[in-house]
């Protein structure tokens, strides 16, 4: 499967599909072991190495779309973040992987960049569902994926082998295309803020 999705712009960040050239910038905005705990793999420090291997092949391969989050005003690269577990048949995709930069964290960054994945995959491709997941022991991203006006689904019960063997639970969200509109307004709110 092949999408391509263009440089998506908002006022605070930029969404640039993954390329060569971010390697770099990507490194040194993972190099804090402290935004892996709850991620499948450590990104920080050697553990980048893996991790950027396995988005390049995903990337490549069409399995998923990785992006690159770049704030506007400073020009730094904070983070990254996926469609994943795309489904075109279904007309839905999982937006995941997200991890950002301590300083990001509580700022415009991660509402702006689920509107402006959520408006893509809505909009310009016409999907009917965009699903989030987290981790339940990661308090903080259940409540950030709820703050954006996901409808928390349920419990994926001993869902997903992690880092260092863990068996986790994971979350589930969804966003249908007829709660867009609400979810929309929300997230530009929050932007405005």
């Amino acid at each position: 499967m092949n999408m391509n999705v263009p440089l998506l712009m908002g006022a605070y960040v930029g969404i640039e599909p993954l390329a060569g050239s971010h390697e770099a910038e990507l490194k040194a905005a993972a190099d804090d072991p402290t935004l892996w705990p709850y991620m499948f793999r450590d990104g920080s420090g050697e553990g980048f190495a893996e991790w950027w291997r396995e988005a390049v092949d995903a990337h490549d391969a069409g399995n998923e779309v990785v992006f690159v989050v770049r704030e506007q005003e400073s020009g730094r690269v904070v983070g990254s973040t996926r469609y994943i577990n795309i489904a075109p048949a279904h007309l839905r995709l999982e937006i995941g992987h997200t991890w950002y930069e301590r300083a990001a964290w509580g700022s415009n960054v991660n509402p702006e960049c689920k509107l402006l994945l959520m408006t893509h995959a809505f909009e310009a491709l016409g999907y009917n569902r965009v699903e989030l997941r987290c981790d339940s022991r990661n308090a903080r991203s259940w409540e950030a994926i709820k703050r954006l006006g996901a409808i928390e689904e349920g419990i994926l019960r001993r869902h997903m082998v992690v880092q260092n063997g863990y068996v986790r639970d994971t979350v589930q969200f969804s966003v249908l295309l007829e709660e867009w509109p609400r979810v929309q307004k929300g997230l530009e709110a929050r932007v405005k803020e």
